[in-house]
């Protein structure tokens, strides 16, 4: 398996982020959320709003009617990280 690193300041994959957005994440500070892309150097933003594309957010379109959704949780090779 071929990996393309996204963000190389925390190792996180395009399979990262499209399984975090298949899961629901919607926003780069979604994903940021569940892997810490972004929050460093910030040069992969661009590439994870590319990853996401400009589609319909599920999670959008239930907060836009009321309804709320879950959280994302971190990723778990990150959930010791303090």
């Amino acid at each position: 398996m071929n990996r393309v690193y996204v963000c190389s300041c925390f190792g996180v994959t395009d399979q990262q982020v499209k399984e975090h957005a298949a899961a629901g994440a919607c926003t780069p500070r979604q994903i940021a959320s569940a892997t810490k892309a972004g929050t460093d150097c910030g040069s992969c933003v661009r590439t994870i709003q590319g990853l996401l594309g400009r589609g319909a957010c599920p999670r959008r379109e239930l907060l836009d009617k009321g309804r709320t959704t879950s959280v994302l949780a971190p990723a778990p090779e990150l959930a010791d990280v303090a």
